[in-house]
């Protein structure tokens, strides 16, 4: 998910560089940042805290989440991105609120590497917002997620909606700013105004301030994220895919989960699925043990 090359995302094709954004965020992580993640996970899963839960980040990204678990009691916590500056973002936030605790586990890797996958087994909760449509290979990059769900575990996944020719015309935006500096001027300057233009009538016309998106009273409503990366991320996040809310529901079921929570999206927005793996998964099938 950036622009360095490893075999499990070599696709040939231009990236983003998600960590390089996140870089930009982690100064800005605060206790009401914190309070939000935490709610977030706490609403999607249904739970007050994840005390004795082990927790597995998939694409941690700026390591807020992982973070949040952390804080909610979770037992164990491995958080793992392809990106090395999204490691280093995780790592940073370790080193500031558990320096000493060795049950955060960090590393680099590719949730498209089989081999690096079945490490993996039997973790309670799976997390995986916003990043398995950016691997290039959408669909073996959620197939290989449901790997390390134990048994009557959950999986928490968020995905592009399809918005049919409006995803098409966003894919080739995307891939124009990611294909060099060039591509970023020329979406910066054009397609960047109309976004922001086209956000703020929204709130006006729902009677909201606009200016407030961008600032602290933004935060309130988020998960914690910060608005100004988020459209940084929008514009550049290629490779970019998406999937209807029934594709990615009986894709699941076809996997042997079932759905205990769906927030389908409308527009650009992310479908977020919480869902509890049923029955038991020969062990052949879903890796070897977890990193210890």
């Amino acid at each position: 998910m950036t622009t360095n090359e490893s075999s499990a995302y070599d696709t040939g094709s231009p990236r983003f560089a998600f960590g390089r954004n996140w870089k930009r965020f982690v100064p800005e992580i605060t206790d009401v940042r914190i309070a939000l993640a935490q709610g977030s996970l706490k609403a999607m899963l249904q739970v007050d805290d994840l005390r004795g839960k082990s927790f597995l980040d998939i694409g941690s990204g700026s390591g807020l989440f992982s973070l949040a678990a952390k804080t909610l009691n979770a037992g164990r916590v491995f958080s793992f991105d392809y990106d090395p500056d999204s490691v280093a973002c995780t790592r940073a936030l370790k080193e500031r609120f558990f320096a000493d605790d060795a049950s955060w586990q960090i590393e680099q890797g590719s949730v498209l590497d089989l081999d690096y996958m079945s490490r993996f087994r039997d973790y309670d909760v799976v997390y995986s917002w916003g990043v398995l449509h950016h691997t290039g290979a959408m669909w073996t990059a959620l197939a290989n997620a449901t790997r390390p769900v134990a048994e009557g575990g959950r999986l928490f996944v968020a995905i592009y909606n399809d918005q049919g020719y409006v995803s098409t015309i966003w894919k080739q935006i995307k891939r124009v700013y990611c294909s060099g500096i060039a591509g970023r001027v020329i979406v910066l300057s054009t397609v960047l105004p109309v976004l922001i233009a086209g956000r703020g009538a929204k709130d006006i016309v729902s009677g909201k301030n606009p200016i407030r998106r961008y600032g602290s009273d933004y935060t309130r409503s988020s998960r914690g994220m910060s608005p100004l990366r988020d459209i940084y991320d929008w514009l550049g996040g290629y490779p970019f895919e998406v999937a209807t809310a029934d594709e990615l529901t009986r894709f699941f079921r076809q996997k042997g989960f079932s759905l205990d929570r769906l927030k389908a999206a409308g527009g650009t927005g992310c479908h977020e699925l919480v869902l509890t793996r049923k029955g038991s998964t020969p062990a052949a099938d879903r890796g070897g043990r977890s990193p210890s």
